[in-house]
């Protein structure tokens, strides 16, 4: 990630975390396992829950390099808040699951604004 992006996902953050002081986290960690070299790979994602799961909406679909090592390896780590715990990590099949893609899409637009992309589920399998 080049310097400008960093520097202007670390604005969008601190005006995220200045609007929603008291609320839920507005950002997921995400880490997954490089498809081709193994090494962990972490991002920082937007985020919803509903169910116990939670759910991310992939901008960029999937191009995007962490659905392509979801794709390869479901296995992750996620860090929300003080919570870390081990997933599963699936796409959302938008063809056999239309319900669930538009309620992840409308809550997505709820808290953020902005909902269009590809639907990622993240089913939590325990503690870390």
């Amino acid at each position: 990630m080049g310097r400008r992006r960093r520097r202007n996902a670390a604005r969008q953050r601190q005006i995220s975390e200045l609007l929603t002081r008291g609320t839920e986290p507005q950002v997921l960690y995400l880490t997954t396992t490089g498809r081709r070299t193994g090494l962990p790979r972490e991002i920082e994602i937007w985020f919803t829950e509903h169910a116990g799961r939670f759910h991310l909406v992939a901008e960029h679909g999937e191009n995007a390099r962490w659905v392509r090592n979801v794709r390869a390896d479901p296995a992750v780590s996620v860090r929300v808040g003080d919570r870390r715990f081990a997933a599963r990590a699936r796409v959302v099949d938008a063809s056999a699951e239309p319900r669930l893609c538009a309620e992840v899409r409308a809550r997505s637009e709820a808290k953020y604004g902005w909902g269009d992309g590809l639907v990622i589920e993240l089913r939590p399998t325990k503690g870390l």
